[in-house]
Order: structure tokens, then sequence, then C-alpha cells
């Protein structure tokens, strides 16, 4: 069967233009006689030239793009109207948006205003937090998928890769789907995506949008994958206030990226004209010659792994009763409440070996990797150059041969020792460790644990550690403990409690949840935990407390403690 104008679909869907094209299909303006309103309607090509079992997966999806989309109740999001099947293959009605891509936008008029691109933003952050609420991934955030109507509005479509909570899943083994610039790192390195990676691809999307190139570019699809995993872009220098907000959301690790509830208060400020604080928590800043451009200090984006800013861990730390260690109780003391009768979580002081930066045998693996990963998925292309079928962005931005930034946080992946930001000093503790902490901040011990609090315990730095942790890894024990505080702690919510990869140590977990203390410090209290296994096998645990009224300072003290982090020295 023939296709395009003047077609008739299901009795009341007449084409009359194609208005855009990509690798999986064509998207036509037709009108729908039977309410008189003008719709989109996406064909499905790329099913016309595969195998028959290729050609299933291909409709499957298009049938999981239209559930994904049903799920979502949000004026951001591209409404469906119908799915219909023609000449073997399935079609979707959507809701006709009047006006260009971003993508396009970016190619016909150059790059967008700063307080522009954030309201652009907040518009696709609201559309990807309803989108989540419904345990819906994105997965393919690009610009050709935002959607800029006449009216103001921006809108997300093409769930077409979407991933739903609970559906098994339809993409094979091995195979990446997605446009390459725009695809966070775990997910290129293998990992499962989550909320955070369709938060990565908003940041490269605003990058595009504001800089008028994509970020990560390069001269072919294994170069562009390697950029992503292994490189930080080129400083905008037309983001403005919005640079920070970027850098934030490109941090390589999903744990390090702000939440969305961080992110939108971030836009709001720059929206307003002003440069959001929260933000350059994110921005690490690092010691530089004089020799160089005559400055002290430059600021740089944060390389992935050294700080977790979105969903933190904590020990069962938080509560007075509670303990992480195997041992007797009071070995260690809790982190999160004051005077724990019981202990808290497995001993924090940190003892870390330096951060390993990617080296020749790192880059030749990833590029292993990343080849099986494209033949995985070579069948039809899906791994794709975003927007080429508009043209947009045809050329890349340079070579693969871009060198890394440079760790900006030395050796041991933390804040150099010779650096304090204002209103902190480094302290070295008695047992080796050393990291900076609040002006005014006081050693106490609590059993095993060391404690660094302005008003004994309200807020704290608490650090532990455990030579012999009985359980396989962090994430395990965290869990364990859970069980205790989640008894002892009253309103316990865990707010995240998941594996990470802290200074490239891959036995890591993050935790962050919430109580109400009675007692010694009466009121809503947040705690936020970052354990890890040394190559010894020692694990180790950085945890900060406080009322969660005061969570927002908290949370940046928390992130420069964090990468501040140096272990006593080695004995080897």
């Amino acid at each position: 069967m023939s296709t395009g104008a003047g077609l008739l679909l299901a009795g009341r869907y007449r084409l009359t233009e194609s208005i855009g094209r990509g690798g999986m299909g064509k998207v036509w303006r037709a009108q729908d006689e039977l309410l008189h309103r003008t719709v989109a309607v996406k064909e499905l090509t790329a099913g016309l030239y595969v195998s028959e079992s290729d050609r299933a997966v291909l409709h499957a999806r298009t049938q999981k793009e239209a559930r994904a989309a049903a799920r979502i109740s949000h004026p951001g999001v591209v409404t469906v109207h119908d799915v219909l099947e023609y000449d073997g293959r399935p079609w979707i009605v959507m809701q006709y948006v009047d006006g260009p891509s971003l993508a396009d936008a970016a190619k016909e008029s150059g790059p967008m205003p700063v307080a522009e691109t954030a309201r652009v933003g907040l518009h696709v952050l609201g559309a990807l937090s309803a989108a989540h609420a419904a345990g819906v991934l994105h997965r393919d955030v690009k610009p050709g998928n935002v959607l800029l109507a006449s009216d103001g509005r921006a809108l997300l479509t093409d769930f077409g890769i979407a991933a739903i909570e609970g559906d098994s899943t339809i993409t094979r083994t091995g195979e990446i789907v997605g446009s390459i610039d725009y695809l966070a790192p775990e997910r290129v390195r293998g990992a499962d995506p989550g909320p955070a990676s369709d938060l990565w691809s908003l940041g490269a999307t605003l990058y595009t949008a504001v800089e008028g190139t994509s970020p990560f570019r390069r001269t072919s699809p294994l170069s562009t994958m390697q950029a992503v995993v292994t490189e930080e872009p080129t400083p905008s220098g037309k983001a403005g206030a919005l640079g920070p907000v970027i850098t934030a959301l490109l941090c390589k690790e999903p744990e390090d990226r702000p939440s969305a509830a961080e992110l939108e208060r971030m836009l709001l400020e720059v929206m307003e004209g002003r440069r959001p604080q929260s933000a350059q928590a994110y921005v690490p800043t690092r010691s530089v010659s004089r020799g160089d451009a005559g400055v002290a200090t430059a600021q740089l984006p944060a390389p992935g792994g050294l700080t977790p800013t979105v969903n933190p861990s904590v020990h069962p730390s938080a509560h007075p009763s509670v303990s992480h260690s195997r041992t007797a109780p009071g070995a260690h003391g809790v982190h999160g409440a004051p005077g724990a009768p019981l202990g808290g979580p497995p001993g924090h002081p940190a003892r870390q070996r330096p951060a390993k930066r990617p080296g020749r045998w790192r880059r030749a693996l990833l590029s292993v990797t990343v080849v099986a990963a494209v033949a995985g998925g070579a069948a039809y292309a899906a791994v794709e150059y975003a927007d080429r079928g508009t043209g947009t962005e045809a050329d890349g931005p340079g070579s693969s041969t871009t060198p890394r930034s440079q760790d900006p946080t030395g050796s041991t992946g933390g804040v150099p020792s010779g650096e304090s930001p204002d209103g902190f000093t480094r302290t070295t503790d008695p047992e080796g460790f050393s990291l900076l902490v609040p002006n005014g901040w006081v050693r106490q011990l609590d059993g095993n644990q060391i404690d660094y609090t302005p008003d004994n315990g309200r807020h704290r730095i608490r650090v532990s550690i455990d030579p012999s942790p009985d359980f396989e890894n962090p994430y395990m024990h965290m869990l364990d403990v859970e069980k205790t505080v989640e008894k002892r702690l009253p309103e316990y919510k865990r707010l995240t409690l998941h594996s990470n990869v802290f200074r490239d140590h891959a036995e890591s977990a993050l935790w962050e949840f919430t109580w109400t203390e009675t007692k010694d410090h009466p009121g809503k209290r947040r705690a936020i935990d970052q354990v890890y296994y040394a190559d010894d096998g020692t694990e180790y645990a950085v945890y900060m407390s406080g009322p969660a009224g005061n969570w927002s300072k908290i949370r940046q003290q928390f992130d420069i403690v964090l990468r501040s982090w140096q272990p006593p020295p080695s004995d080897d």
C-alpha cells in the first residue's frame, strides 16, 4: 500500500504534509475529519527495511510509546489521541504543536537567551517529573524532542524508547537505544537508567540551546560515546548564570546530579536573573599557577563520582538506637541522632585510595565496550546522532582528540589539602584522615565514631570505620541497618538508598532519610550517608545530619566535606 499526502487512515485522519523525520519514522500533519482538528501522525518507517523479528520489536516499541504517553497527564507532554494499524504497521495520532522543535529553532535562530533557556528547561522538567511520577522514563530527551508551541509552551514528545516501570523490556541485550549526543554516561556504560539519566539529557539539551552546539558531539559515534563517558564539556561562554546548573546536570555519576526539586529552584533563580548559589556546590575550584591567565583559581565541572548531590545515603547513624556495626553496642555510634545508646553505622573514618583517572587501558576498555554496544543495536540504527534527520548539528564541535579536563580536586579525588573555601578549615584528625570542617565545629567522640559539631550534635559530621564488615557490600549492609532504623526512628522515611560509585570504588552506597526526633534535638531531621569499601575491605562512612528545615545549607556543606575527604596516609 502506498502512503503519502492525501492518505486517509482509519476513515478519519487525512495526511496533509510531512513535518518531520527521524531515524525511526516520519511525522505528518493531518486533519481529523471526525472532530475537525489538526493532529500529528507518527508513521513508523524503520519497520519497512528490517527483518520480521526486528519489525515485531519496533512495533512493540510503538505500542509502548503510546502506553507511556497515555500514563502521563501533564500540559508539558504531547498528548496521544489514538493508535491504529495501517499497511501492517502501527501509527500514533498525537496532539499537534504549532511551532518548531528546539533543534530547529537553534538551527534557524541561533543560541537561545539564558533566561528563555531556563524557562524552557522548567517546562521540560515539569513534564519529566510528571513522567517519573507515573513510572515512565523518557530515555531520549534531546532538542529534537522538545517542541516550542506558538503560545510559549515547551512540550516533550516522542516517548518511543520510554521505559515503563513493571513492563518487560523490549530492548535486546547489548543494545543501546537513544541519541548518543544526549545519552547519559551510565547508559553508555550499560547500567540501567533512572530519573537522573533523563536529567543529564536535559542538561545536554540546555547546553545545546544556549550554546548552539552539542556538548559532546565528535566526529564519529564511538568518539562521541567516549566523550560522554570520559570528557567534560567545553565550558559554555554563553550560559551565564545557567552555566553552573548545566555543570551540575552533566555530572558523570547519576547520584552526583541535583534532584528535580533542586533543579527547579535553580532554573527559577536563573529566570529571575540571579545566579543560583546552590549550583556552585557542583562546580569545585582548583589552584592554578599565576601564569594561568593571571588568576588564583578556576572553576571546573565536577568529575563524576566525587560529590553525591542528589540521593545522599545515610547509615543507621541517624538514630541514637541504630547500629551499623556487627560489634557490640556502642562500638560505632549512631550517625544521625545524638547520644545513640546502641551505637551507629560501621566505621566512618574514610581510608580511601587516590581516585584513578581513566588512563590508556580504561579508554581502550571503553572503546571495546562501546563497539560491542553499537554492534548490538545496529539492526535498525537504534544508536544515532541526535537530530540528524533535520540536519541539525551535522558537524561536530571538534575531534575526538579533545583532551579530558584535568581532575580539579587533587590526586585523592577530593579538594586539594591546601585549599579551604570561605567558612571552612581543613582539619587533620588524630586518626590520620583529614577533611574540611565548618569554622567553629569541634571534635567529639561517640563510642568509636568521631563527630564534628558546633552544637553538641544538632548539626553533625560523623566519621566511622569498620575494618572487617560482615556484608558483601555497603548496599546490603545499609539495607540490613535500615530494618532497625525503621523500628527505632519515629516517622522514618527513606529518601534514597542505592549503590553508587564513590571515587572509583564500585562497592559503595548512598543513603538519605528523614525522621522526627523527640528527645535531644526535637523536630524533623534529615541525614545523608556515603559508605564505601576500600581496596583492603575496610568499610568507611561519612555522614551528616541536621534539622530538615536547614537542609539546603547542610547539603551544600556535605558536598564540600565529601569532596575534601582525604584518608589516612597509606601504609604501603
